[in-house]
């Protein structure tokens, strides 16, 4: 017999003898990094970068597949019972050689993830992954003259660009509302006394809000230069209709950050996103049953939330599980057992 098929005879029996749970359960709980497993992070470090901004350091799971300078991942993290997702810029270099990545994130009032995690999370934390994504990256050929226009925490995803990648010419115009709240300050001034950064630092408390109109004192060359752009939605549109008015939109860049808030509630309509069907569903009845109610195939086993036979993924929305009262968000990869969940708000279900 082939050690394949000795493996996976021994698999079988683990699962006969751990039934309804799968051996990949326990796995999960003594290797929650192993390869296989959902991607997860442990967050190994959380180091202060201003009052309200801290950079996270997070050990991803063996199925990490890197990322690009300028991009960003998706977190789950549990806060008060609740999955909640969020998008944080890689602020790290992609050669980092503990295998570490890092977020820096800047908490913003109310909101429930950043100030989790600038202020109450702690090391030994394990939070859910998705990949890195993002086109806020530079080309395979660095331009000759770059341009960064930031403001705020919209400096996290330019800083990863910086320390990755050499510059000829490259030139930060940055705003933030005083000295002490810019991000990574320390790091840019020495890039600036190192000659490889020249760096216009603006503080809204005393010159006022970022001025795009001003480009042309701060930085006069800044229709020759390649651009990447960064920070609250009214300066992006101010850059956009302006490097559109002087005839070079295709020179600047952007990065959104759009997240999206979800209504929770007690029951809300359900759509099934692959069947289109759409129905009101209270906060108590099971979204299997509701989806049978409804003429939509759905998968079922025990109905009794232990053997996972009912797991659909959750596209949008949230859900509250019967068993704990427990709120989990949509997100890329989020998987809900329909059994045992109900809608709690408006959801989505690939079904």
């Amino acid at each position: 017999m082939t050690s394949t098929a000795l493996r996976s005879r021994a698999w079988k029996l683990l699962e006969m003898v751990t039934t309804p749970v799968l051996p990949s359960d326990y796995l999960d709980l003594v290797s929650p990094l192993r390869a296989g497993a959902d991607l997860r992070g442990r967050i190994e470090a959380v180091l202060p970068e201003t009052a309200d901004a801290a950079t996270i350091v997070i050990r991803p799971g063996r199925g990490w597949r890197g990322h690009r300078a300028g991009q960003y991942v998706r977190i789950g993290v549990d806060v008060d019972g609740v999955r909640l997702w969020r998008a944080y810029s890689v602020t790290s270099p992609t050669d980092r050689r503990d295998g570490r990545i890092a977020i820096t994130v800047k908490a913003i009032p109310d909101g429930k993830v950043s100030n989790h995690l600038v202020r109450r999370v702690r090391p030994g934390t394990l939070i859910r992954l998705d990949q890195a994504t993002g086109d806020f990256v530079l080309p395979p050929a660095t331009p000759a003259k770059v341009l960064y226009l930031t403001a705020g925490s919209g400096i996290t995803p330019v800083m990863g660009m910086l320390r990755e990648h050499r510059f000829d010419d490259v030139v930060m115009v940055h705003s933030a509302p005083r000295p002490q709240d810019v991000i990574f300050r320390d790091e840019l001034h020495d890039l600036v006394a190192n000659t490889t950064l020249r760096l216009t630092e603006l503080h809204t408390d005393t010159d006022g809000l970022l001025d795009v109109g001003r480009l042309g004192e701060l930085v006069p060359d800044w229709a020759e230069r390649e651009t990447w752009a960064c920070g609250p939605a009214g300066l992006l549109d101010t850059a956009e209709d302006h490097w559109s008015m002087h005839g070079v939109p295709e020179r600047l860049h952007t990065e959104r950050f759009r997240p999206t808030a979800v209504v929770t509630g007690d029951g809300g309509e359900v759509t099934f996103a692959t069947t289109g069907k759409t129905v009101d569903a209270d906060g108590a009845t099971p979204l299997l049953d509701v989806g049978e109610e409804a003429g939509v195939l759905m998968p079922s086993g025990c109905r009794m939330g232990i053997c996972f036979g009912c797991v659909t993924p959750l596209t949008s929305g949230a859900v509250r599980d019967l068993r704990t009262g427990e709120i989990t968000e949509a997100g890329t990869g989020v998987l809900i057992q329909t059994c045992v969940s109900a809608a709690a708000g408006p959801c989505d279900l690939e079904r």
